[in-house]
């Protein structure tokens, strides 16, 4: 099988620092901030809880299924790597200019604009006013610059910010929980009653949660990204890939009962803060400094983590003669993609000055679904060839990948069909499909084939 190699990278990234990235890229300021919007959507513990089983299962599968294609094409890029070896062309360079045009830059920009809003919040003592959100944006787009720069300097620079940084958020979350199952819990006897209160779920706003459950999920695929830099990927991806998609699920389910324990459902629905919140309730003052605090090392160490694994993408597409040959360059002190970098870091920050979190988010999660949806479907076509030869087998083949895709169609479907999220679906369809013309027009003319 060919694809594009990254032979200017090298493997530097080991299990630890592999297990890092897809936790760095995971938790960043889903946990903190999309609990509100789930619980407005499912009002009742028990239907909100669902939505973060059903987001975990989600992941799983993914992972599971992903790590079985990782380990036989363990190549920088990724994803994107996925879709040219299992689909062709097209649909690759349909990938990387979706996330040229929107993807990952909407993704760096929710998360900088959280990070920008908890900075605020520890700076100034209260939440951003209106008049003030364009000093957030500020401040937002600047952490997009800094990050990039760490990463144009080094993957050992990078990476090694970015093990640092899990510890801190990792550990900062799971003392909100300790805290608020040992003090929080027996002041209040827990939150969990009545589990099912009557409206509190229905099929239409289960599907609408659970795309927000999937933006605080999303990132458990990243590590594929920079399979070319992995040391011993055929053992280290899988086990990477699932191991950290794991730890991930965990301390979500354990957040979200740990909420629930101190707030009424009522109180999560509004709070667009709502560790911070819980942390008021049971410590204090100085407990929302720290949950600040926290929310601003985890938002600032997936920064820096997306922005280790994202621009993988344009470096692969440049080598593989689908982008800019430039874009392939390889610093020569650093030995880092340096342009593909500096690209990705340029578009977040222009993003995050144009748009909200609440539009970003949803655009992020919107357009990335199809491409899930196909590089997990790669499966079935690359396991029909003899040159593929995983070190990893997907437990569970075909179910696990076909829950996968399932989830993913009922998604998009009940996306389309919701009135109030139909049109801006759509326009991001569009914007995706854009890049179909783009590429005949392009690089299709020059290779004059599809293939």
């Amino acid at each position: 099988m060919t694809a594009p190699s990254g032979q200017g990278l090298e493997r530097k990234l080991g299990l630890w620092s592999a297990i890092a990235v897809v936790i760095g890229s995971t938790i960043g300021s889903g946990i903190f901030r999309s609990p509100a919007g789930i619980a407005d959507k499912l009002p009742g513990p028990l239907a909100m809880l669902s939505s973060w089983v059903a987001g975990g299962i989600f992941a799983i599968c993914g992972a599971l299924t992903l790590a079985e294609v990782a380990s036989a094409l363990p190549r920088t890029g990724g994803i994107y790597v996925f879709l040219r070896q299992g689909w062709g062309k097209v649909p690759a360079f349909v990938f990387g200019w979706s996330q040229l045009v929107m993807i990952r830059a909407a993704s760096l920009g929710a998360i900088a604009i959280t990070f920008s809003e908890y900075f605020w919040r520890v700076r100034t003592g209260a939440a951003p006013t209106l008049d003030e959100r364009m000093s957030v944006r500020y401040i937002a787009a600047a952490a997009i610059l800094l990050t990039g720069l760490f990463n144009i300097v080094g993957v050992k620079v990078g990476s090694a910010f970015t093990n640092l940084t899990v510890v801190a958020k990792y550990g900062g979350l799971l003392f909100i929980i300790l805290v608020a199952f040992a003090v929080g819990l027996p002041q209040t006897g827990g939150h969990y009653t009545p589990a099912m209160p009557e409206g509190s779920f229905t099929v239409a706003a289960f599907g609408l949660a659970l795309v927000s459950t999937l933006w605080a999920f999303d990132g458990w695929a990243d590590l594929s990204y920079n399979g070319g830099e992995v040391k011993d990927p055929q053992r280290n991806l899988p086990r990477a890939l699932i191991g950290g998609t794991l730890l991930v699920i965990a301390i979500y389910l354990l957040a979200n009962l740990a909420y629930l324990a101190v707030l009424p459902i009522e109180q999560i629905r509004v709070s667009t803060l709502v560790a911070a919140d819980v942390a008021q309730a049971v410590i204090g003052p100085a407990g929302v400094v720290f949950v600040s605090a926290t929310v601003m090392i985890s938002t600032f160490g997936t920064l820096n983590t997306v922005l280790l694994t994202s621009p993988r993408v344009f470096f692969a597409m440049a080598e593989d003669g689908l982008f800019f040959k430039g874009v392939a360059a390889v610093h020569p002190k650093f030995g880092t993609p340096w342009v593909a970098v500096a690209l990705t870091a340029a578009l977040g920050a222009t993003f995050v000055l144009l748009r909200s979190f609440e539009q970003l988010a949803d655009a992020f999660v919107t357009a990335f679904l199809p491409f899930y949806f196909l590089a997990v479907a790669s499966i079935f076509r690359l396991r029909g060839r003899a040159d593929y030869q995983p070190s990893f087998r997907c437990p569970g083949y075909p179910v696990v990948p076909a829950l996968f895709m399932l989830a993913v169609l009922y998604l998009l479907g009940n996306a389309l069909v919701q009135s109030s999220s139909r049109m801006p679906t759509l326009g991001v369809f569009a914007v995706c499909l854009v890049g179909i013309p783009v590429y005949y027009l392009t690089v299709g003319r020059r290779s004059g084939t599809a293939s």
